[in-house]
């Protein structure tokens, strides 16, 4: 079971180190734009994202 999440945690950091690495101006204006959105904004892309990553979950799985 530790294997499994050590090799998630490890792809989930490549997957988030792609975007500041390849394009870093199309990064900062990403958090630009996040730090303009509201509490309830933030949530709601972080539930959508959640719900995303458990629905993947769930189809590679079966």
């Amino acid at each position: 079971m530790s294997d499994i999440l050590l090799t998630a945690v490890a792809l989930m950091l490549i997957i988030e180190g792609l975007l500041p690495f390849v394009v870093p101006g199309v990064w900062r204006e990403t958090f630009r734009r996040l730090i303009e959105m509201s509490d309830g904004q933030i949530r709601f892309i972080g539930l959508t994202s959640m719900l995303a990553g458990l629905l993947l979950l769930y189809i590679a799985r079966q």
